[in-house]
């Protein structure tokens, strides 16, 4: 248990020790962030016991809610009988074999294997490994490229930042040199005159253009996630995955779908890759496969792939000493069993995401929102100053932190993109508290608008 402090104890020792994820140390010093003190189904309170409707499910990880004693409940017997044994040098545990196998029977056919890390961005480095180790047992050496996109999001490493698609990130270190980068489907930005449709199609031949200008000889693998979520919840044209699957197929290079915020029920289905309709070889997974109670990540490996790197033989030299931890295990097998008998990507495909989506929609009537889009539980909104004109607010994406904090001092949690406002909220949520959700969204526009003074 932690010590008793006041909320102004609690900031002044985090500010004096602790250095956070993504985050200005300096200005933070000046002013604190607020101490997140319990949570209760899809609420979290502060220190001073303000409630808020965690609109983004944690960090998109706690999709059923922070109310599953189930979980804790399996963690808690797997502590008792084995609390740790690694996976290397010919061994394993019951929890990480048993789900592995449950994952191979929910995903799509054609995945036979699984290689557990304990985060997406470890996920998104085992894929670089598994891509080079596929291609040298193939016999070409040359398929080193990675195609990604911009403002993708793909982890915090340097390889996964290295494949992730945000600028300010990479001035930041030097990034790998075989990855590169082409135009997201991001329509209200960068479509311009032309209709979804035309610039779906236009985003996804950029991959065949790159594709031509390297080389196929050269490229190991497009990397891309079914929505991109940190990038805004850029949900691309009707047209563009397709366009993509068929520049794909005729080609000799294998794709990544990083499900890692779209996986385990966001969009309906177990992976946005099936509700999209793409046909990945690897996918990537984490966050809400243990609800974001345990650390746990992994890559869905299908026989495509599998089917060399295991049958050609030479040691794999890659892993990670927490790989197929058991505790994590375990609590992935508890939530999936939540998620399985709750019937709850049914309710989110036939329920729950059609009714948050009409509501989210509504607020395209606000007269600071350019554009709303969403799919599923994702949605996001563009702050403008005219609709017409897409004018921002203000210069410099600050917008957006206004309305974020606007947002969570009147209970919602809601995450601010440059000037676009995301959410992600648990699937377990009920149309009452949807709405809920949408007026306290509301609340926060009326007040972002009366900053600006419109």
């Amino acid at each position: 248990m932690t010590k008793h402090r006041t909320t102004q104890q609690w900031q002044e020792l985090d500010t004096q020790r602790h250095l956070h994820p993504f985050t200005d140390f300096n200005e933070y010093a000046k002013k604190p962030g607020r101490i997140i003190n319990r949570a209760e189904h899809i609420y979290i309170y502060d220190s001073d016991d303000n409630q808020i409707l965690d609109g983004m499910s944690g960090l998109w990880c706690c999709s059923l809610g922070y109310s599953q004693p189930a979980i804790a409940e399996a963690v808690s017997r797997q502590f008792e009988q084995l609390p740790y044994y690694n996976n290397f040098f010919q061994c394993s545990n019951a929890p990480a074999v048993e789900l592995a196998e449950r994952l191979v029977d929910m995903a799509p056919e054609r995945f036979t294997h699984v290689f557990f890390t304990n985060s997406g961005s470890e996920a998104n480095d085992t894929n670089i490994r598994l891509l080079r180790r596929y291609w040298d047992l193939q016999d070409k050496p040359n398929k080193r490229i990675i195609i990604s996109r911009q403002n993708a999001y793909h982890g915090s490493t340097i390889a996964s930042a290295s494949l992730g698609g945000f600028g300010f990130v990479h001035q930041q270190f030097e990034t790998l040199p075989y990855v590169e980068h082409i135009v997201d489907p991001n329509w209200f930005i960068n479509g311009g005159d032309l209709s979804p449709e035309e610039f779906g199609l236009k985003a996804a031949r950029a991959l065949e253009e790159k594709i031509d200008e390297i080389g196929e000889d050269n490229i190991a693998a497009f990397i891309a996630e079914p929505i991109q979520g940190a990038g805004g919840v850029i949900v691309p044209p009707d047209s563009y995955w397709p366009e993509v699957s068929r520049i794909l197929k005729a080609r000799d290079i294998l794709f990544i779908s990083d499900e890692v915020i779209c996986g385990f029920g966001r969009t309906g289905e177990l992976f946005g890759s099936q509700t999209l309709g793409t046909e990945p070889d690897l996918i990537t997974f984490a966050k809400a496969v243990t609800n974001g109670f345990q650390p746990l990540g992994g890559v869905l490996v299908s026989d495509k792939v599998a089917s060399v790197i295991t049958a050609k033989g030479g040691e794999f030299a890659h892993g990670f000493t927490y790989s197929g931890h058991p505790i994590a295990c375990a609590a992935a097998m508890a939530t999936l069993d939540i998620m399985q008998s709750e019937n709850i990507f049914e309710r989110v495909r036939d329920h729950a995401a059609p009714y948050m989506q009409k509501r989210w929609a509504e607020l395209g009537k606000h007269p600071i929102v350019g554009h709303t889009r969403g799919l599923g539980m994702f949605g996001s909104i563009e702050l403008v100053r005219n609709k017409e004109t897409r004018e921002r607010l203000a210069p410099d994406q600050v917008s957006g932190g206004i309305c974020r904090d606007l947002a969570i001092e009147n209970g919602l949690v809601m995450r601010a993109v440059g000037d676009s406002m995301i959410i992600s909220p648990p699937l377990i949520c009920t149309d009452g508290e949807i709405d809920r959700l949408i007026e306290r969204a509301t609340l926060a526009l009326d007040l972002t608008a009366e900053h600006f003074s419109l």
